[in-house]
């Protein structure tokens, strides 16, 4: 294998770590005592040219935990009835199980050693999926214990902003308002602003590193 088809390997782009994005819906902000009551999931992928990809979507309607704290501010926030019955619910343990299943495989094709969450925001995202995996008791954790890449981070290095809807606008992505606040939704959209800034990056010289391309376009911006 040449080096550019080596840097072009998902486990050589993120230091062996395989990146999937996570959006959770929840009851309230105690990621410890408080519901989750959606998360979508969607993993990636790279091709031969070192394109970053979406791949799989898992989406998941949860019913809250035994005991946990439902929030009027959420529930009003977010527009889920948690006890209702058409929602097809699945139960927190199923859910993750699942999700966790998903990223062992990724993580097994891809030949990287770990999940990484993508998120907006993520310390929050990040934060209820550790607590849903400890309480469900799932050995052999996956993901990262505290390492994540938050779009609203890099957003607001690539474009200045921030806030999902913006930040996908600025980077020439649509944006539905509509459907914002759906797990499914959300994470759909997060992926694409990902997705595009860290493409963007390649455009731009960042990956594989080229040093020449770049100082060619500092030069530019220069004028």
């Amino acid at each position: 294998m040449s080096t550019n088809e080596e840097l072009n390997l998902l486990s050589n782009r993120f230091r062996t770590f395989y990146p999937v994005v996570i959006d959770i819906e929840t009851a309230g902000f105690n990621a410890k005592t408080d519901a989750v009551l959606e998360i979508a999931l969607i993993t990636l992928t790279m091709d031969k040219l070192g394109w970053l990809h979406k791949e799989d979507t898992l989406h998941f309607h949860v019913k809250p935990f035994k005991g946990s704290i439902i929030n009027s501010d959420a529930i009003a926030f977010n527009k889920i009835d948690p006890f209702n019955p058409l929602r097809g619910a699945i139960s927190e343990k199923s859910a993750i199980e699942l999700i966790i299943e998903k990223v062992r495989k990724g993580i097994e094709l891809q030949g990287c050693t770990r999940g990484i969450v993508v998120a907006h925001n993520a310390n929050f995202d990040h934060n209820f999926l550790m607590a849903a995996i400890k309480r469900v008791q799932t050995k052999n954790n996956p993901f990262h214990p505290f390492v994540t890449f938050d779009t609203a981070v890099l957003s607001g290095l690539a474009v200045g902003q921030t806030v999902l809807a913006k930040a996908c606008k600025a980077m020439g992505l649509s944006f539905d308002n509509q459907q914002a606040h759906s797990a499914l939704y959300d994470t759909l959209q997060t992926a694409n602003l990902f997705c595009e800034i860290v493409n963007r990056w390649k455009r731009l010289g960042g990956w594989p590193i080229n040093i020449k391309k770049n100082e060619e376009n500092y030069v530019k911006y220069q004028k």
